[in-house]
């Protein structure tokens, strides 16, 4: 059998990286290193940050494809699943960091929950730059490099937080332009929610409660933002972990219902079957090939 798929922490992913928070380097210079390691499908343990600069190829993400282009910014979040393929003239920029490089530094542990692109939805993590805005960023990516090799972790995090209200104040909020403010934080509320029940809630009303509105009004903004029922987005949630899931062989059928706190292993692969027309074995096997 395959073994199942390799999840790297900062230090693995590049050999004699001494830190095991933070790492910040030239694109280029780290898929020289590491080509083979991010050609594979793969997850990690930390958050992942690119800037490309210039570039071609595609990249896989939680099981969607994305063409790689210059000023495309992506982030991606602890336990996601992707695989870079790339034209050899790419370049950019960089930035692992883990989930307690904030932890001591920021008063809300939840904080980078509020931003659309660490939601753990792929369609919101892949960004592209505005003309207008590329300088500033890029002068960030720079700085944190820096920051990076003089080893002042404070100065990254202060950095790394000015990237995140940039992008999310510039360009996330582009995206959902004309969208009342009140409507938004519901819908990430919902979503951050989700993200840490899924397994455990399945219906729309308990997510309702926990939001103090009514199932009726959680199901209308997701149609009207999203255009798909509260009770759809729950179940794409559940999907998509089962797929991640699934990348790990060594893990049974069964042993992942039951982690997705399905009834039993033929209820969960009727589930399955009936939202990804194939069967967990099917869906398993089409990733080996």
């Amino acid at each position: 059998m395959k073994s199942s798929i390799p999840v790297y922490d900062i230090c693995t992913i590049s050999d004699g990286h001494r830190h095991q928070d933070l790492l910040t380097e030239r694109l280029g210079s780290y898929l020289k290193k590491n080509y083979q390691r991010v050609h594979q499908q793969h997850g990690h343990s930390f958050y992942h940050l690119v800037l490309f600069t210039g570039g071609s190829g595609y990249h896989t993400m939680d099981f969607s494809r994305f063409p790689v282009e210059p000023w495309q910014l992506y982030f991606m979040t602890p336990g996601q699943v992707h695989s870079w393929h790339l034209g050899p003239e790419t370049d950019g920029y960089v930035v692992h960091f883990s989930p307690a490089f904030f932890q001591s530094f920021l008063a809300n542990p939840e904080y980078l929950e509020r931003f659309p692109f660490f939601s753990g939805q792929s369609q919101d993590q892949v960004m592209a730059v505005p003309e207008k805005l590329r300088t500033v960023i890029m002068a960030i990516f720079e700085q944190l490099l820096q920051a990076g090799e003089d080893n002042e972790p404070d100065l990254v995090r202060a950095l790394l937080l000015q990237l995140f209200l940039e992008a999310d104040r510039h360009i996330a909020r582009d995206g959902a332009a004309g969208v009342p403010q009140q409507k938004q934080l519901v819908l990430r509320n919902f979503m951050a929610l989700i993200n840490r029940h899924y397994r455990s809630m399945r219906l729309p009303r308990e997510y309702a409660e926990l939001l103090y509105i009514t199932p009726n009004h959680l199901n209308a903004l997701c149609q009207d933002l999203l255009g798909k029922t509260a009770g759809e987005v729950i179940r794409e949630r559940v999907l998509l972990e089962a797929k991640r899931l699934l990348t790990n062989e060594q893990k049974t059928v069964a042993q992942i219902a039951a982690e997705l706190n399905f009834p039993d292993n033929s209820y969960f692969s009727r589930f399955f079957r009936k939202y990804v027309s194939q069967t967990p074995e099917e869906f398993r096997k089409s990733l080996n090939k």
